[in-house]
């Protein structure tokens, strides 16, 4: 049989095709079968390489046909030899899509881009204006998630008494929810002249927005010792009482000094588990970026410094403009982009994290 050129690509489908078929083996050997963690951590590998093993069964069936068709072109019969031409055309369109199906399998991805996320918001420098700016970002995030049909409420805030926001915390639920909003963290500089400014000056004032994944609790444990755990009143603006009642959680994280809250809820136990769904992720953020710190310390010194503190987005209002300076976009429907028309500037962001990690 004639030989046909193994595509690169395969050799890497392969892999995943064998590790698909280990992990099989490994769901049914009883000594697995009563860890369910391991269990969790098994099947959450397999749905992730599936689609891969299945290309590669599908692609291998594909070469084998095509070495059995060139095979025939040396048959002695002129009509064979002519089939078998026209349907090799056929077979290799076929395996350039299957190489691109592949392609698109293998590319790199962030294996937390389909999880949940929270997003932290929080008034920077600008006093009032900063957390009235704060709002409209909070209101940005919520349209552009209703957009997609995503879930997302405010589970944790702090109100000041003109109507701003200090700091809030959202979770967003929806598949794909970290991937679209992990490019918002960092500084957002809002330049318009506050309702509050006689003069009619233009001021600059900054918000700061962190984007954390939501991680399952395979992904960190958490000894109930390490907790320490308070109730509270839920309180509104100006601290006016909201819920008579302790439903309100402080939760902190006694080794890293974490401390998360919840209030949202009237129960005391949703906002006990909502709680500690935000605090897994905050820890594990924080072990990120102390791995990150470290690193940078070691390249400092020969790339410089690229503060996180550096804005990445400016919003002019006098202008109607909105300009990400990660990757030099500038939109002139600022009003368009705060009612969640955000596509376009993610898009971009997608691209070019894309075309850095190829």
């Amino acid at each position: 049989m004639t030989a046909v050129k193994e595509s690169p690509v395969l050799v890497k489908l392969e892999a995943a095709a064998q590790r698909v078929d280990e992990i099989n083996r490994l769901l049914s050997d009883p000594s697995v079968l009563g860890q369910t963690s391991e269990i969790q951590r098994l099947n959450k590998e397999r749905a992730e390489l599936i689609a891969q093993g299945e290309l590669y069964h599908e692609f291998s069936a594909l070469l084998k046909q095509i070495a059995e068709t060139e095979d025939l072109r040396e048959d002695p019969h002129p009509e064979v030899r002519d089939l078998a031409r026209n349907e090799l055309k056929q077979l290799q369109g076929r395996r350039a899509e299957l190489e691109s199906r592949a392609k698109a399998l293998l590319t790199h991805k962030d294996p937390r881009d389909e999880k949940n996320t929270f997003i932290e918001v929080r008034a920077g420098t600008g006093g009032d204006e900063a957390g009235l700016f704060a709002v409209e970002l909070v209101r940005m995030y919520t349209r552009y998630a209703e957009r997609r049909r995503w879930r997302i409420e405010v589970i944790d805030s702090n109100i000041t008494e003109i109507g701003g926001v200090k700091e809030a915390v959202l979770l967003v639920e929806g598949k794909g929810a970290y991937s679209r909003f992990k490019h918002e963290s960092g500084v957002h500089r809002v330049q318009r002249v506050p309702a509050t400014e006689a003069s009619g000056r233009i001021h600059t004032s900054t918000v700061t927005v962190a984007v954390m994944p939501e991680v399952e609790e395979v992904d960190v444990q958490i000894d109930p010792k390490d907790l320490k755990i308070d109730t509270f009143c839920s309180s509104g603006a100006g601290g006016q009482s909201v819920n008579t009642t302790y439903s309100a959680v402080r939760i902190t994280h006694i080794p890293t000094g974490v401390v998360v809250s919840c209030q949202d809820e009237r129960s005391q136990l949703k906002n006990r588990n909502k709680a500690m769904r935000n605090l897994r992720a905050r820890i594990v953020e924080a072990e990120k970026e102390k791995q990150e710190s470290e690193i940078a310390q070691q390249r400092k010194s020969q790339v410089g410094t690229g503060e996180r503190s550096e804005k990445i987005r400016t919003y002019n209002f006098p202008q109607n403009r909105v300009t990400d300076h990660r990757v030099g976009l500038s939109l002139h429907r600022l009003d368009q982009v705060l009612q969640g028309d955000m596509d376009e500037i993610i898009k971009a962001l997608l691209a070019a994290d894309q075309t850095e990690s190829d």
